[in-house]
This record gives structure tokens, sequence and C-alpha cells, in this order.
């Protein structure tokens, strides 16, 4: 008799409980959303702007404090802003204080290709249009290619990562034998850089050369600057 009184004792608690559960779950779910935050994780300068954002997650909402938690789809919301041009990944979810909040990896543009119209060269190799927002200052891309200079992005790549090189370097030009030469920032010669291998080596060739010609002043007295050679640097007088 004692176990069975337990027995209904623990059933009638196990009911309130998933009473409870249910009254807590709809009441949140009720709520109204009452802001929404944007954050950026990147450290590049925005190329879609927060207003742009915030239409890809409330759609056709006039005004965000009339939306209901429940009839939020998160998925779908990630899926409108990843669908972005822009946009790399995204990331959506709605705190408990009525925040929906969404977390935004940009694409990042490593070079843009001069074209009609032209665009950007992303991170991840792939074709990026320019953004009406911001315009990014990288190196520009001339020259030919059958699959959107995607070849080059390995070595833009470690441009981007070499502060010297960053600086220095303005344009890369493909051409035909799908060798690359280089455009220097206020320089008046050319880097002729081959094929987009050995990349950190001819890196520190060009920067012993550029170190050692401009200590002895003769750095402007060259028109052509060959790094094809891993062992050597070959420059051509004017």
């Amino acid at each position: 008799m004692k176990r069975s009184i337990e027995i209904i004792k623990f059933i009638i608690l196990l009911g309130i409980m998933a009473f409870l559960f249910s009254f807590t779950k709809k009441r949140n779910d009720a709520r109204k959303i009452k802001k929404v935050d944007v954050e950026f994780v990147d450290e590049n300068s925005p190329f879609i702007t927060y207003n742009t954002v915030n239409k890809l997650l409330i759609q056709n909402q006039d005004k965000i404090t009339s939306i209901g938690k429940e009839t939020l789809v998160l998925k779908k919301m990630e899926q409108r802003l990843q669908e972005n041009p822009m946009v790399r990944d995204a990331q959506v979810y709605v705190s408990v204080d009525g925040t929906l909040g969404a977390k935004i990896e940009q694409r990042k543009p490593i070079g843009r290709v001069s074209a009609s119209p032209d665009y950007y060269l992303d991170a991840d190799g792939k074709k990026m249009p320019l953004s009406d927002v911001y315009s990014a200052r990288v190196p520009i891309i001339t020259g030919t290619s059958k699959n959107n200079f995607n070849e080059v992005t390995q070595l833009l790549l470690k441009i981007n990562d070499d502060e010297f090189m960053k600086q220095s370097v303005v344009g890369l030009n493909r051409k035909m034998n799908g060798e690359i030469e280089l455009e220097l920032r206020k320089m008046n010669f050319k880097v002729l850089f081959g094929k987009p291998d050995n990349i950190e080596k001819k890196f520190q060739n060009f920067k012993a050369f550029y170190k050692k010609t401009k200590q002895d002043s003769t750095l402007y007295g060259y028109n052509m600057v060959n790094l094809k050679f891993e062992s050597q640097v070959i420059a051509t007088k004017k």
C-alpha cells in the first residue's frame, strides 16, 4: 500500500513538472522580440550594412516588436543570410531576454579582378561581387585565366600575410603561360615572379635584393627584377 502511494505521488510530481515546463515554454514562445543584435565576427570593414542584415532577418515584418519568438525559424534566417554574396557564414540565435542575434562572417577579398564588370577574388579562391558599401584595398589582377584567377589565390594569401609584400604589391598580371608579373607601389620596375610556387623563398630573395639596392642607392636603376629562379635574383638595368 505504502509503495502504491509513493508511485502515485511520483506520477503526480511528474505531471506537475510537465505542466510547468509546458506552461513556461508557451509563455517564453509567446514573448515578442525586443531588439536585433548584429555582430560582424571578422576584422573586415562591413561589405554589407546592418540595415540589410536586419531586413534579411525580419523580412516582411514592419516592426521587430511585432514578431513572436514562436514564429521564428532560425535555420531559414541563417540560410537567407548565407545566400547574400557578401556573407561567408552566419549564425542566428534568440537570447532569453528577447534579443534576436546574428553573428556574421563576411567573405574576405584578397584581389580585385579587372574585368567587365570588376569583381573580387576572395580568400577561398571564389568570385565575389563588389560592394556598394565599401571598397577593399587589394591588389588589382589583370591578364588571362580560365577559372577566375583561382590559381593566384595562394600567392595573394601569402602577400596578405607578409606586411612588407602587402604594402609593396599593388597589382598582379597573369600571362598566357601562367607566369605572374608583380606591379609595385612607388617603384618604376616590375617583378617577374614566374609561376606561383616557392612563394616564401621568392619573397626572401626579393626582400634581400630590395634591402641591398636601397642601401647602395641603386634600387631605382632597374626596369625588371626576375625571381623565377629560386637560387638567385636577376635584375635588368635601365
